[in-house]
């Protein structure tokens, strides 16, 4: 189809050219059609009304010289007479030779007949009248018939009536001019013609109005034809343009709406005009609630600021901004770049913004700062733990001498006591410490994850049955295996467990739930009803050594951040105080093991 499209549009104009030479040839050739048949009329009209006129002539001739005994003068008389027509120019008789005998303009007798060519031959008429174009002295174009002129025999008598014209008939006469002139006979030697010359004037004027006409048609079908070729052009052209812009547009709507960053643009009124579906995902801010407002009615403030200042700056200006979009939505934090269009007239139109989400930015920023500030606490606990390890064995033993020396001094045995629990505290924090300091080694094979819930509920269930706690478990089915070392990962969760349990002093519920994520991994959620977390200290729970507990050393949410990071891994936290505290974590789901089932 798109083939025939292109040939129609290139073949159009030249099919346009085509029909209007054709009916230009049609026209040419219609009109010299028309000018060969008034030519064929105009000879025929001229030649029957000469071959009359010449047999008028004669048969008048012939009744005045029976009847009435005309002689040569009434002959010429009545041949001026006859030649004093509109159309009619000249009448002449001429011998054989072109010595004019008689005619209309009696100063022309006796002189050669004028020819055309100039030469001084007079045509033979044949057995019929004849006809021939030619010109008068004076230039004027005649159109001559000619013919035998016999006045006593004409081509109708008989001999009865040639013998009775004769006995009437004169030798020879006197013209006007006192010249001698011969009625002729059938004799060779006496033969004569007469000319009839018409006036062509009216037939060449209405010839030219013919080709006048003509030249006229055929400009405006030549007119027609180039201005059919010159639209068909234009309309091709606009054609051609109208589908470029067609694809310019769907390309930049395209692109528009592939961007990964978003896209705001407002008019020089501010109000919106486009925002493109990235825009939509980090604003919260469906694209037709916002496109038709201004920009300050539907954005926040310090946004709608940075727009609004572009009008007067082109620019490009930068900056960090964390917003919120909608209310009760969590800030979210941009990057924003913003300008002013200006169009070729240097006058602003409006203004563009482009939006760029930074909360996995800000996040990694805060990974890779907890990393370092790990890696650095975690080198100085080493340290600082091989130094401290060693003397507090011997403080130990020596708390355990003196405890046995002085069993029957309940004060120095209770201080002895005191003095070994201590050490003990102190030797636990410092194996914490290690644990926390050195390298993970996880030794992680495919296992079903359910299963391994099972068993890190039952070793707490004690101690939250101590508590009025009750533990439910709500298992995930067809989840995927993950690649988990079992023993490291069910010290994270019970580090999880003993916080919540901790958290819920006058009783709870601590619910434990799996299920398959988004992009099949898989997701652990512990979720107690506790008192919850303070939003300020969310930000902090994972850094090491920091509590909220009096008797808590800081380090067992650290110890969890790193063997869920181990297992490539992620933890996130939510708390309020209405719905206590829920830690989420998200393994991957292993790559080498069938899913499995609850």
């Amino acid at each position: 189809m798109t083939n025939k499209k292109h040939i129609g549009l290139y073949s159009s104009p030249w099919m346009i050219i085509s029909a209007a030479a054709i009916l230009l040839v049609i026209v040419v050739s219609l009109a010299v059609s028309n000018h060969n048949r008034e030519k064929q009329y105009m000879s025929q009209i001229l030649l029957e009304k000469g071959a009359a006129l010449i047999k008028s002539f004669e048969a008048g001739t012939r009744t005045g010289m029976r009847a009435m005994g005309w002689n040569e003068n009434q002959v010429q008389y009545l041949l001026r007479e006859l030649a004093d027509q509109a159309d009619v120019l000249y009448i002449a008789i001429t011998d054989t030779n072109g010595r004019i005998l008689a005619h209309s303009d009696p100063e022309q007798i006796n002189t050669r007949f004028f020819s055309k060519t100039g030469d001084q031959e007079v045509p033979d008429p044949g057995e019929s009248a004849k006809w021939r174009l030619t010109e008068t002295q004076n230039r004027m174009p005649a159109f001559e018939v000619y013919d035998f002129f016999n006045p006593l025999s004409g081509r109708n008598a008989n001999r009865r009536h040639l013998g009775h014209m004769r006995q009437f008939a004169p030798r020879s006469g006197r013209t006007e001019q006192g010249r001698s002139w011969r009625i002729p006979d059938n004799s060779e030697e006496n033969k004569q013609i007469i000319f009839i010359g018409f006036d062509r004037t009216p037939f060449i004027k209405a010839r030219q109005q013919d080709i006048k006409i003509t030249a006229i048609i055929s400009s405006i079908l030549l007119i027609l034809g180039f201005t059919g070729m010159a639209i068909m052009l234009i309309a091709r052209n606009y054609r051609a343009t109208r589908q470029r812009l067609q694809d310019t547009s769907a390309m930049a709507d395209q692109v528009v709406a592939s961007l990964p960053v978003g896209l705001m643009v407002t008019d020089a009124q501010g109000v919106i005009v486009l925002h493109n579906p990235a825009a939509e995902s980090i604003t919260g801010l469906d694209a037709s609630s916002v496109r038709g407002q201004a920009a300050a009615e539907v954005l926040p403030d310090n946004l709608a600021r940075l727009i609004c200042r572009q009008q007067a700056d082109a620019q490009i200006m930068e900056q960090e901004l964390e917003c919120m979009f909608l209310p009760g939505q969590k800030r979210v934090p941009l990057s924003v770049s913003s300008t002013g269009i200006i169009n070729e007239d240097g006058a602003f139109i409006g203004s563009m913004v482009i939006l760029r989400d930074l909360t996995e930015i800000k996040d990694l920023q805060q990974t890779i700062q907890r990393k370092e500030k790990l890696a650095a606490v975690g080198e100085l606990a080493a340290g600082i733990a091989h130094e401290i390890r060693n003397p507090l064995s011997s403080v130990k033993g020596m708390a355990t001498y003196f405890k046995a020396r002085y069993a029957q001094d309940p004060e120095a045995r209770d201080a002895a006591a005191v003095m070994i629990q201590e050490t003990d505290r102190l030797n636990r924090v410092i194996s914490e410490l290690l644990e926390f300091a050195r390298p993970s080694e996880i030794n992680a094979r495919p296992a079903d994850i359910n299963p391994v819930l099972d068993h890190s509920l039952r070793l707490v269930r004690q101690d939250a049955a101590e508590k009025n706690i009750d533990i439910q478990l709500v298992k995930g089915r067809d989840l995927p295996a993950a690649d988990i070392d079992s023993d490291r990962f069910i010290q994270c969760l019970l580090n999880l467990y003993l916080n919540a349990i901790q958290s819920m002093e006058s009783g709870g519920i601590l619910k434990v739930t799996s299920s398959r994520g988004a992009e099949k991994n898989i997701i652990i959620q512990v979720h107690d009803n506790g008192p919850g977390i303070a939003r300020a200290d969310l930000a902090k729970i994972f850094d090491p050594y920091f509590t909220t507990k009096a008797s808590g050393t800081g380090l067992g949410l650290a110890i969890v951040h790193k063997i869920v990071e181990s297992h490539n891994g992620r933890i996130t936290v939510k708390s309020s105080p209405e719905e206590g505290t829920v830690f989420t974590i998200t393994l991957p789901a292993s790559a080498n093991a069938e899913t499995k089932e609850a």
